[in-house]
């Protein structure tokens, strides 16, 4: 049997039609006794570690059972209906990933609430909508830096009442404002298994699980609504392609009860939601939580995981971390340079032969092999979604025996509508559509002569049981996102370009909104330029422009200690201020030469003609980012507007510059 047939057929006791509270409490009835989460210590001060936990030892894993797990949010969901949550009460979670946030989850879930996540970064106003907008009835918040932001808005806001996970002090005049550990003990002291029952199977399938706001690149976030249907279709979709199937080899990785993660994206994004934290729970597998992104190498190396779900920004962090690391000497430098040319043309090859075989065997010897161990020597597989990953960073991963399957979901769709099979990675795609998942193609948004791929490209259209049924209390704008057929079949406009080839694997072009359209005519997608770069050294981020020009420029990111580096080398007297080596002429000739290097797998009208170069990177905390890590591009282009007119200077074009000499 073909590997689809088999994945469309495949059931077990994870997949099925419960709700969200009734799958993880399946969960734990099979596996009791199994570790269910690691929590660190010394980050964190948190309330359940007074009482219900064993508090773990600073930078060290303390492990709990799936029977202490619950045991926790049974009694965290008896303390919130004694607080006077009820069925259909929205509920905000404000935090940042971590092992209370799922605990929270999962309580309210079971206790019949709605969750509204609220990223750890919002601002008060940010605050103020996400909390105001779903009528939140209270929140639960990380600490109480929190629990202030919270007060700040309050008169706007109809709360009755905010918990923190953290110990808190100075609230005792206040019987509204609650620490994790009271909701528990309060909960532990009313608790009743018959009524927790009932609470469970109370909501329907259609009944809304959670409203995850959209983050919101351009203009005020979308409440998405997704059901439990919604998601546990999500987790029984990917667990089909992921899970143990009778037809699957020995050899290849597997979501089962054994695997082990590491989580550290945001769980208020509904990628980490579904795939670190829904589908890991109900598979019986067990979730560490790194708590930060700056400690991933030391928290891998600890854990040893198996897996890990990742957008594309932070593969490229970990690429160049482990490239920085095996380049501390000249020697060094060249041994990595040529052990990852040699994994990239063995990965490539479909027949090595003997002789690039044991150039393959050494590059692993003498370097894969200690990038594996860094990263603590037992990855399987890693997963990335929520961005565009560059193919040459993909292969490089594959190439050191870190295979990253790419994959590709919007909030809209609970997320994940297609992933790389580990039966048959394509590098480059975004895998076919997950089974119960179908896809059609909208070809009148792109101009025919604009990609000449064989297959269908257009805008992706999306239908399934995983598709949200619309937007909260914005009637026009569901009505706008969806396509409805003559039968009543109703199909989620994506607003993603995408090429859905012959053999059914996607790939991915741009967002619709992001496509540039030149003053010649020509459409160019931006991200596959921008990808271009996610293995540079000497250029950290890119970010192309030029719609409405005559021609593609960029603002680059130097990687300023590596431009330093070179500097040194060559004798190079570069001035201390950022945006002055910016403006070195020599550090652009070098840039350029970068810039000339990709333009050479691009059509002549997609090449980047002229470059400045911006001292600042683009994070969330400057707000170039969104939390999910996506380019904020109105705001990179309010930012350096001066820079883009430099690129447009009338005689800018003709001016003598490395891209073009």
């Amino acid at each position: 049997m073909h590997w689809r047939d088999a994945e469309r057929e495949y059931e077990d006791e994870v997949t099925g039609e419960t709700t969200l509270g009734r799958m993880f409490d399946d969960a734990v009835e099979r596996h009791p006794n199994r570790p269910a989460q690691r929590y660190k210590g010394g980050i964190y001060d948190r309330s359940l570690t007074e009482s219900v936990l064993e508090l773990a030892d600073p930078d060290a894993f303390r492990a709990i059972s799936y029977t202490q797990m619950r045991n926790v949010v049974r009694n965290l969901a008896a303390g919130f209906r004694d607080l006077g949550v009820e069925q259909g009460d929205r509920v905000g979670i404000f935090a940042d990933t971590r092992m209370e946030w799922a605990q929270t989850d999962f309580a309210l879930l079971s206790a019949g609430a709605v969750i509204t996540t609220v990223y750890e970064s919002s601002s008060p106003d940010q605050v103020r909508y996400l909390l105001d907008d779903p009528d939140a009835t209270a929140v639960v918040v990380e600490n109480e830096r929190l629990v202030e932001r919270v007060l700040e808005v309050e008169d706007d806001l109809d709360l009755e009442f905010i918990v923190s996970m953290d110990r808190l002090e100075g609230y005792d005049d206040r019987n509204d404002v609650l620490t994790l550990a009271e909701v528990h003990d309060r909960g532990e002291d009313v608790f009743d298994l018959e009524r927790y029952e009932e609470w469970l199977d109370a909501p329907e399938m259609d009944d809304l699980a959670s409203l995850i706001y959209t983050s919101g690149t351009t203009g005020q976030p979308k409440g998405v609504q997704l059901t439990h249907r919604n998601f546990r279709s999500n987790v029984n979709q990917v667990r089909k392609r992921y899970g143990p199937r009778p037809d699957k080899d020995d050899e290849l990785p597997v979501i089962d009860e054994t695997v082990q993660s590491v989580s550290y994206l945001p769980l208020a994004h509904v990628f980490e939601r579904t795939s670190g934290h829904f589908l890991l729970f109900a598979s019986g597998a067990c979730v560490a939580y790194a708590e930060s992104t700056d400690t991933l190498k030391e928290d891998f190396g600890t854990v040893q995981p198996d897996t890990a779900t990742s957008v594309p920004r932070v593969y490229e962090k970990i690429y160049d971390t482990i490239r920085e690391q095996a380049s501390e000497s000249g020697a060094k430098k060249r041994i990595f340079e040529w052990a990852t040319d040699v994994g990239v043309e063995y990965q490539e090859s479909d027949d090595p032969g003997p002789i690039l075989s044991a150039k393959q065997s050494l590059a692993d010897k003498l370097v894969f092999s200690n990038v594996r161990e860094a990263l603590g020597g037992e990855i399987e597989l890693l997963i990335s979604g929520g961005g565009s990953l560059s193919k040459e960073l993909c292969t490089l991963y594959h190439a050191m025996g870190l295979p990253i399957y790419e994959g590709y979901g919007l909030t809209e769709t609970a997320p994940v509508v297609s992933v790389n099979p580990p039966e048959a990675p394509e590098i480059g795609t975004i895998g076919p559509p997950l089974p119960g998942v179908d896809v059609r193609i909208d070809d009148s948004l792109v101009e025919g002569e604009t990609f000449d791929d064989p297959g269908e490209v257009g805008e992706l259209l999306v239908s399934g049981p995983n598709v949200t049924q619309g937007y909260w209390n914005k009637p026009g704008a569901t009505t706008e996102s969806f396509l409805e057929d003559d039968d009543g079949s109703r199909w989620f406009r994506t607003g993603d370009i995408v090429h859905l080839r012959p053999d059914d694997y996607i790939e991915f072009r741009d967002r619709v909104k992001q496509i540039l359209v030149l003053s010649t005519g020509k459409n160019v997608a931006p991200g596959p330029i921008e990808d271009a770069f996610a293995a540079s050294e000497v250029v950290e981020q890119c970010m192309v422009v030029g719609d409405g020009k005559k021609f593609v420029g960029a603002l680059l990111v130097p990687n300023t200690d590596h431009i330093r580096e070179w500097a040194d080398e060559q004798g190079i007297d570069l001035p201390e201020d950022p945006q002055a080596m910016c403006d070195n002429e020599r550090v652009r000739e070098y840039v350029g030469e970068t810039v000339a290097e990709v333009n050479e797998n691009f059509e002549k009208h997609e090449t980047i003609k002229q470059f400045e170069l911006v001292p600042r990177e683009f994070t969330e905390e400057n707000d170039m980012l969104t939390p999910t890590m996506k380019k904020k591009r109105r705001v990179i282009l309010d930012r350096f507007e001066d820079r883009i007119e430099r690129i447009y200077e009338a005689d800018r074009e003709d001016r003598v510059d490395p891209v073009s000499s």
